[in-house]
């Protein structure tokens, strides 16, 4: 294959895409893998679709036609990203939320993933989370919704309509639903937890409500945690349906298709 002037500014336009998706998306994303991995991952990338996808449609004038084509199509590759993430985002503000209620966000720690602060129970979501995100081989989904990307959207025909509006609302709104739903039962228990130690700091003045409402919440907690363990594996997979549900409302909507949703 012999590459011109032209075809290196398409493959500029492919990559700023590609590395897009790269950066945002599970796993990909992720502080521990090195950039120069990232880098070569979507230049490889990038080569593949360069010989898939018909380029030569592509047109610009000058040097602020392309300026605004290599944005379009890193905003593209973002929001495609932003998709595919919603279930790790959802499963952090879970774990954050939960260590609210047990005590547990007062220590708080380095993810080495992100290279954040973030809480003890998100960081374990994360890492339960990721593992089955590769035992499931949904990596190789964010690849297949790249290559998809291309057939509905070729190089510089996005088109960001309204309707993005319309599901970056369902996006927030199910990132918060999504999120109280998982923890809603250590929630619950703990707000019943705190009810029965307020009536006992009444009933009995004398006890130190404070040393034996914190250790309850943190054994309460734990144990409401360990039960919910069997129940992760069908919330995960509940969120890997609203991941390829969002990633399918971001490409169609920029694709110019109307969203219907459920």
């Amino acid at each position: 294959m012999q590459f011109s002037l032209q075809d290196l500014d398409y493959m500029l336009l492919v990559f700023v895409r590609v590395s897009a998706i790269i950066m945002v998306a599970p796993f990909y994303s992720q502080m521990t893998i090195p950039r120069r991995v990232k880098l070569f991952l979507s230049f490889f990338l990038s080569l593949i679709v360069m010989n898939l996808v018909d380029y030569t449609a592509v047109s610009y004038d000058g040097v602020l036609g392309y300026s605004i084509l290599v944005v379009k199509e890193g905003i593209t590759g973002i929001l495609i990203g932003l998709g595919s993430a919603l279930c790790l985002y959802i499963l952090g503000f879970s774990g954050h939320m939960v260590d609210m209620e047990i005590g547990f966000a007062m220590a708080m720690e380095m993810d080495p993933t992100t290279q954040v602060q973030t809480t003890i129970t998100s960081t374990f979501f994360s890492a339960i989370f990721m593992l089955m995100f590769l035992a499931s081989d949904m990596h190789y989904f964010v690849i297949d919704a790249l290559f998809d990307s291309y057939q509905l959207i070729p190089i510089g025909d996005a088109k960001f309509s309204p309707s993005l509006y319309q599901i970056f609302v369902k996006y927030i709104t199910d990132y918060f639903v999504i999120g109280f739903r998982i923890i809603l039962p250590v929630f619950s228990c703990i707000l019943i937890l705190n009810v029965v130690l307020g009536i006992l700091a009444k009933v009995a003045p004398q006890m130190n409500m404070f040393v034996i409402g914190m250790q309850a919440k943190v054994f309460a907690g734990l144990f409401l945690l360990f039960i919910l363990m069997s129940l992760f594996p069908g919330v995960v997979d509940f969120l890997f349906e609203e991941m390829q549900l969002f990633t399918k409302y971001f490409t169609q909507s920029m694709a110019g298709k109307s969203i219907v949703f459920p």
